[in-house]
C-alpha cells in the first residue's frame, strides 16, 4: 500500500485502495461496492487542502477521468464541467467559448470539485468564492442514486453540496456561471503597512480586486490591485525575462533558499524579510484574467486562513502584529489579506457577511503549531470562520453558532448518508457523527 500525502505535507494516509472510475456507471458501482463491504470512501482532488479532509484508510476516489467541458452556452455563460477538471485547464477550455471564470484564487492545481467543496475564493468585494458561482450539480449519493440539483430542483441537496466538504456525495458535474472573457490591468507596489491597513476597506470598495501581503518584522506591504477590462483590450503582459526574474528566481528560487536558511538560523529572518521588501519593485501589466489571478507557488508551506467581518480587519491585524512583536517569533512567510462579498452558500466562510480573509503561512519544514494557535485565538475572538481546507483547530461545537445553516446542512447529510459512507476523522471533528 502506498502512502498518500497532500501538497503541504501536513496530512497523509494509507488508503486501502485507490480507485479511479472511468465513467459515471463505474463511479456508482464503486460507491455501491464500497458500501456493501462496510468501508468508507473519500474523493480526492489535487491534495491542495492543508487539512486531512481527503484522508482515508478506506477507498480513495480519484476523478482523473472526469475532466473537461460537458456543455457550454456562450449566451448565458453557463458551463457544465466534469468534476475532476483542474482549474489550470479551464482558461483554454473556456476561452474556446469566449468565456472565463468570474474570479479565481492565486493557485490553480485544484479540481473544480475540490475547489468548491472546500470554499476556495479569490478577492474582490463584488465577487463570491467559487462555490457562489455554482448554478447546478450532478452528484452520486451513498445509496447509488445519481441526481441533478439546483436552486430550484432538489434545492436542499444543492445548497448543502455546493460547499459540501465531500460529505454529501461525490460530485460528477458542476455547472458554473461564467462571464465573457476579460483582461486585467494589474498594479503591484509596496506601501506603508499602517496606511494599507487603515485604507483597505475603502480600497476594496472601489477596486475590482485588491489584496496585500505583509512580511512580518517589516513596516511595508505589497499591494496588488486588478482592474477588469474587456476581453479585446490591448495586452501588455510582464516580459518573459521579468516574469522569470520576479516569479521564478526571486519569488520561488531565492525565497526557497531564504526559508531554508531561516529554519537553520531564525535570527536572520527579520533581516531577510527587510531585504525582500526592498527587492520587491513596482510593476504594472495587462494580461488575460487567469494569467493575472494565478501565480506560481513552488515553495511548500502550511497555511491557516480565517474570514472575519471586514469592519474588524484593522484591529485584528494590529492584534496579530502585536502578538508577533511580543512573542519574538521569526516568521519568514508573509500574511495575506483578501476580501469577498457576502453570499448565501450554507457553509461558506462569507455566508451572510462581507468578509476579509487573513491567511498566515509557515515554511513546511518549520513547526507551525504555536504560531497558528496563537493567531487563531485572535481570529476566533474576532468572530472568524476558518477556511475548510486550511489548518485550524475548530470542531463541530464551534460551528453551530458560526453558521446559521449549519443545522440544515447536518440534516441533509444525515438523510443522504446515514451510514457515514463518505466520512473520515476530519469530518467527524468538524461535523460530528452522522445522526438523524
Amino acid at each position: 500500500m502506498t502512502t498518500w500525502r497532500n501538497w503541504g505535507r501536513s496530512a497523509s494516509c494509507v488508503p486501502a485502495e485507490v480507485v479511479a472510475p472511468v465513467d459515471e456507471a463505474d463511479l456508482v458501482e464503486t460507491i455501491q461496492t464500497t458500501a456493501k463491504h462496510g468501508q468508507s470512501i473519500r474523493p480526492v482532488g489535487a491534495g491542495h487542502s492543508f487539512t486531512s479532509i481527503a484522508a482515508t484508510d478506506g477507498i480513495q476516489l480519484r476523478l482523473d477521468h472526469f475532466s473537461g467541458i460537458v456543455t457550454a452556452d456562450r449566451r448565458s455563460g453557463l458551463v457544465t464541467l466534469l468534476a475532476g477538471t483542474r482549474l489550470r485547464d479551464l482558461p483554454p477550455l473556456l476561452g474556446a467559448h469566449g468565456l472565463a471564470m468570474e474570479n479565481l484564487g492565486d493557485v490553480d492545481p485544484q479540481t473544480i470539485a475540490g475547489a468548491i467543496s472546500t470554499g476556495t475564493h479569490g478577492t474582490g468585494l463584488r465577487f463570491t468564492g467559487i462555490a457562489g458561482q455554482v448554478r447546478g450539480l450532478r452528484i452520486a449519493l451513498a445509496d447509488g442514486r445519481v441526481v441533478d440539483c439546483s436552486a430550484t430542483e432538489r434545492s436542499d441537496i444543492f445548497h448543502a453540496a455546493r460547499l459540501g466538504l465531500g460529505a454529501i456525495g461525490v460530485l460528477v458535474h458542476v455547472t458554473l456561471q461564467c462571464v465573457p472573457a476579460f483582461a486585467l490591468a494589474a498594479q503591484e507596489h509596496p506601501e506603508s503597512l499602517e496606511e494599507v491597513i487603515d485604507g483597505f476597506a475603502e480600497r476594496a470598495a472601489h477596486a475590482d480586486h485588491v489584496e496585500f501581503y505583509w512580511f512580518p518584522h517589516t513596516d511595508r506591504a505589497l499591494v496588488k490591485t486588478n482592474t477588469r477590462l474587456p476581453g479585446d483590450a490591448p495586452l501588455a503582459p510582464v516580459p518573459k525575462w521579468r516574469r522569470l526574474l520576479d516569479d521564478e528566481i526571486l519569488t520561488n528560487g531565492v525565497f526557497a533558499v531564504t526559508c531554508a536558511t531561516g529554519r537553520v538560523v531564525p535570527a536572520v529572518i527579520p533581516s531577510i524579510n527587510r531585504i525582500a521588501n526592498r527587492l520587491v519593485s513596482s510593476r504594472a501589466y495587462t494580461d488575460h484574467s487567469a494569467d493575472v489571478f494565478v501565480s506560481p507557488r513552488r515553495v511548500r508551506f502550511r497555511e491557516m486562513e480565517y474570514a472575519i467581518d471586514l469592519d474588524v480587519l484593522p484591529d485584528t491585524l494590529r492584534a496579530i502584529k502585536s502578538l508577533l512583536d511580543d512573542r519574538g517569533w521569526r516568521i519568514s512567510f508573509p500574511l495575506e489579506v483578501r476580501c469577498a462579498v457576502a453570499d448565501d452558500v450554507w457553509l461558506s466562510t462569507a455566508y451572510g457577511r462581507t468578509s476579509a480573509y487573513i491567511a498566515v503561512h509557515r515554511y513546511y519544514r518549520e513547526s507551525f503549531r504555536e504560531y497558528f494557535d496563537a493567531v487563531e485565538q485572535i481570529l476566533v475572538a474576532a468572530g472568524g470562520r476558518p477556511h475548510w481546507g486550511k489548518l485550524h483547530t475548530r470542531s463541530a461545537a464551534d460551528f453551530e453558532a458560526a453558521y446559521p445553516k449549519y443545522g440544515e446542512f447536518l440534516r441533509v447529510r444525515a438523510a443522504l448518508d446515514p451510514g457515514g459512507l463518505f466520512t473520515n476523522d476530519y469530518l467527524r471533528r468538524v461535523l460530528g457523527p452522522v445522526s438523524r
